[in-house]
């Protein structure tokens, strides 16, 4: 394994290094656990390098891509990190995803090999027969004759030096128009978010630092803060499924595995103080407590707060980020509610009005931010990467905020016409579609309504096509069931509502504040 320099560990490369120090260091302590399954420091490390020789014995070369398709279990982590090693490039799927979204990202990618789980190997089949390619299939939990066992995929280990600004991580995500995009994280990139966590004060020695991972892997959040960076620092990550998510279960994982660390969306927070159970649980363990995705009722923040006896920090960051870009956590004044805290270590932000000039504090305009860890530009899109990014350097991340005289920043609304469910985004114009190719519907149009927990969720406004009377699908049940196939179920129309036509204006563009006006 070629690690020369690792101690001096150059600024820059293969940001897999991180972890090798942590197993140089904190080797025997546990870093995995996963229901009856546990994994040290140095076996995951090992793991992944022999993962990394596997990789390379199959044809994966340097600067391949290699689509991560699992739920969340230790095979994704020994997955990610061997990846990292072997030189190519993660680009995680979320599990949920069925043909429509994995064609794309399959096709996007041009993967030279998919990762996935027995369970979903169907839907890689079918999302397969619909392209011209035919990438190397590794398959955890079970094995067939055109695919590999990932278990069986190992070999020597493996380490291969990487430019910092080679890309490391490729996730997904949609712009405005819906269209996905391939966002380019750098090994510099990953590397500069997981340092400035590191590098703030805490009490707890690395050991101690006990995360629960009920958020998916997949997710910029789930992945960097709730696991590398306690496994960056020698701690350990007690990992569930996300689809499995059980407030009460939670509870008592805290209790029983003296949990110190947990990162959650809103929704999960509203789930712990509605249960029954709640109060029930000792959850005095906890260091920190965090939340993103959507803004939190005060009253559920501040019963937590109690019951719990830790703080509850809000905090703020997107996939083009690698995630947090502010936080409360670490704030120079504490924690301050209602707002998404300070930026992090060596981020620059500012507020601007239409015309790109910086406003005073109080006044509202788009947020923009400036960072080592703002990814290189969308994969394959360089007029999107042209508009994101500005000539000095600040990406534009599309929501209005303001801040306060110190430096607190709060997020006001979105610019962008994107829904926050449970923490997920989920775009009208990729659902609109979907409606596009039902046969019984003329037009539809999406918009995101309240609801308790999830703070928003999918509606769709329908209209027929004017023989649809003859079509027996052509009710709410029926368009919902339509979507079942085809996009991921957090995805899915909560409500359908039938109307003759749709607000629109002179230009023909759709009036979806009148939609949402009429739905208040």
């Amino acid at each position: 394994m070629d690690l020369e320099d690792v101690t001096d560990g150059a600024k820059e490369g293969n940001v897999a290094r991180l972890h090798h120090e942590t197993a140089r260091h904190h080797g025997d302590a546990q870093a995995v656990e996963c229901h009856d399954r546990t994994l040290t420091h140095e076996e995951l490390h090992t793991e992944s390098a022999r993962f990394a020789g596997g990789l390379a014995d199959l044809g994966v070369a340097p600067g391949d891509t290699v689509l991560v398709y699992l739920p969340n279990c230790p095979a994704y982590l020994i997955a990610t990190f061997g990846t990292f090693m072997a030189g190519a490039v993660v680009s995680p799927v979320n599990p949920q995803y069925r043909r429509r979204e994995l064609t794309h990202q399959l096709s996007d990618t041009g993967a030279t090999a998919v990762l996935t789980h027995a369970a979903l190997l169907e839907h890689v089949e079918t999302a397969l027969d619909a392209l011209d390619t035919d990438p190397i299939v590794i398959v955890v939990g079970g094995s067939a004759d055109h695919v590999h066992s990932f278990a069986d995929v190992r070999n020597e280990e493996l380490f291969v030096k990487r430019d910092a600004d080679d890309v490391a991580l490729l996730p997904y995500t949609s712009g405005t128009t819906g269209t996905p995009k391939g966002v380019q994280l750098t090994h510099r990139n990953v590397r500069a978010q997981l340092n400035a966590v590191l590098a703030r004060s805490h009490e707890l020695e690395a050991e101690a630092v006990r995360s629960l991972v009920w958020l998916p892997l997949y997710h910029i959040t789930g992945f960097t803060h709730a696991a590398l960076q306690p496994l960056i620092r020698g701690g350990s990550v007690c990992v569930r499924s996300a689809a499995d998510w059980d407030a009460t279960a939670c509870m008592e994982l805290i209790e029983e595995k003296r949990i110190t660390h947990f990162v959650g969306v809103t929704a999960m927070y509203v789930d712990m103080v509605t249960a029954d159970a709640f109060g029930a649980f000792d959850l005095t363990s906890l260091e920190t407590a965090s939340e993103g995705g959507a803004k939190m009722s005060v009253a559920v923040q501040q019963e937590f707060e109690t019951t719990a006896g830790v703080e509850m920090g809000e905090g703020y960051g997107l996939t083009e980020t690698h995630g947090a870009t502010h936080t409360q956590s670490g704030s120079t004044f504490g924690f301050r509610h209602g707002t998404i805290g300070q930026p992090i270590r060596m981020t620059d932000c500012k507020i601007v009005d239409k015309t790109g000039e910086e406003v005073p504090p109080g006044e509202e305009g788009e947020l923009l931010v400036r960072g080592p860890q703002v990814m290189k530009g969308y994969h394959d899109m360089p007029e999107a990467t042209e508009a994101a990014l500005t000539d000095d350097g600040y990406f534009r991340t599309g929501d209005i905020a303001r801040r306060d005289a110190d430096n607190y920043y709060e997020i006001v609304d979105r610019k962008k016409h994107v829904i926050v469910s449970a923490g997920y985004n989920i775009y009208p114009s990729e659902l609109e579609a979907v409606l596009d190719e039902h046969d019984a519907v003329a037009e539809g149009a999406v918009i995101g309504v309240p609801d308790e927990r999830r703070n928003e969720v999918p509606k769709a406004f329908v209209v027929p096509r004017p023989d649809a009377e003859a079509t027996t699908d052509v009710t709410a049940e029926g368009i919902k069931e339509f979507f079942i196939d085809t996009v991921a179920p957090y995805k899915h129309p909560r409500e359908v509502e039938f109307v003759e036509e749709l607000p629109r204006t002179t230009s023909g563009k759709v009036q979806k504040f009148k939609l949402r006006n009429d739905t208040n």
